[in-house]
């Protein structure tokens, strides 16, 4: 079955939205995008059938479309769905013994359609299959050639977002898109579906094999986990259409001032846990439309392959979030931070708690009550959030450690 219910959200900006105003008095509809993704909480939502029926309907007016790569999980439905769409040859790969197939990039970069539809974005390639590691890196180079791209993924594959599905499915989500990649949308639809929905889609033989229906229903598949889900889904495309709508405004009512000017700063080190935090900041950024920025303040505990390795990683999935990283110098790691903060105006400061002892901080001074002090007194306000994450193998329990 195809989704029952579709949310659209288009991120074509001030411009776009003006010109479908605009031609209103017309009838006239907005062009669709050049890069349009099909949203789900969860497999079998229905975002590969929602995606062969945009790719149909474009080539019924006219558009040169073609598949280059679709996943039916051998769901006839969905087989049936692609009718007489040219389909793209596939990269077949020998890995381990094993042939797989994959995404073949030169293949839609030599055919040069106006429109290919890339299932699954957040799909790992297989080694030595193409000049990427990940899916969602080939379609950058597709919509870079200037090929349309329709795609799609699922809620838990986001970077800013997967650790918080990790907690609440129990699941560890290995295959991950960068936000900025899904954000680079010109359109994003998020095709909805109730737990129960799902979980009876499951029963039928419409999503997983019989074989592996039962661990699903009593595992991911849980109704408290896909609600769950479905609520990071809806909220995450909320988030954007109110983004999208405060931006219209701002443009279109010059002179009048809309509070959107939340700027938010996580401090952060190598310490575990680190990747946890920074995720939590980029999450609270989003949702109150703020500019996220991220820093460090360098110390004699940054030096060594280690801790050099730990930092980085960490600057990674800073640019994944698409927040700004920022490696400050300074004896006094607390008021360093605290005067970056009141010079680039920041309006809440996140940290990662401690996990030092009274003793430590009574030997070298406490980072965190003197962080506490600094913004108590400037109104700034302070989150201090729990640490989960995997960076770093083990806490150097220095004063840096605090933040």
């Amino acid at each position: 079955m195809c989704p029952s219910r579709v949310i659209v959200r288009h991120n074509g900006g001030v411009n776009d939205i003006r010109r479908a105003a605009d031609d209103e008095s017309s009838q006239g509809v907005r062009a669709t995008g050049k890069f349009r993704i099909y949203l789900g909480s969860a497999a079998g939502v229905g975002k590969t059938c929602a995606m062969l029926d945009e790719g149909w309907r474009r080539h019924n007016r006219g558009a040169d479309v073609v598949v280059g790569f679709v996943e039916t999980h051998g769901r006839p439905h969905t087989a049936e769905l692609i009718r007489d769409l040219e389909v793209l040859r596939r990269k077949t790969v020998e890995y381990r013994g094993t042939e797989f197939e994959e995404l073949d990039l030169a293949a839609v970069l030599e055919r040069r359609p106006e429109l290919v539809l890339i299932d699954e974005l957040a799909h790992t390639n297989v080694p030595g299959s193409g000049p990427h590691d990940k899916r969602w890196e080939d379609v950058v180079d597709i919509l870079g050639a200037g090929i349309a791209v329709v795609s799609t993924v699922n809620i838990q594959h986001l970077e800013s977002l997967a650790d918080a599905v990790e907690e609440i499915t129990g699941v560890t989500i290995r295959e991950r898109v960068p936000d900025w990649v899904v954000r680079r949308a010109d359109q994003v639809e998020l095709i909805d579906s109730s737990a129960d929905q799902l979980r009876r889609r499951m029963l039928h033989g419409n999503i997983y094999p019989a074989e592996k229906v039962p661990h699903a229903l009593s595992g991911f598949f849980k109704t408290e986990n896909l609600v769950a889900l479905r609520e990071l889904a809806l909220r995450f495309v909320a988030d954007e259409t109110e983004e999208e709508l405060l931006g219209y405004l701002a443009d279109a009512h010059r002179g009048v001032f809309w509070d959107t000017g939340e700027r938010i700063m996580v401090a952060v080190t190598g310490a575990p846990g680190s990747d946890g935090v920074v995720r939590r900041a980029a999450r609270l950024a989003q949702r109150s439309k703020g500019d996220l920025l991220v820093v460090t303040v360098k110390g004699e505990e940054h030096h060594g392959p280690q801790a050099v390795a730990a930092l980085e990683a960490i600057r990674k999935l800073v640019e994944d979030v698409g927040a700004e990283w920022f490696e400050l110098a300074g004896d006094d790691p607390a008021r360093t931070v605290f005067e970056f903060a009141e010079q680039h105006h920041v309006t809440q400061i996140v940290v990662g708690a401690t996990r030092r002892s009274r003793l430590q901080e009574w030997r070298t001074g406490s980072v965190m009550r003197k962080i506490m002090r600094f913004t108590a007194a400037s109104g700034i306000d302070l989150h201090i959030i729990a640490r989960r994450g995997r960076i770093g193998s083990s806490d150097p329990g220095s004063s840096a450690d605090e933040g």
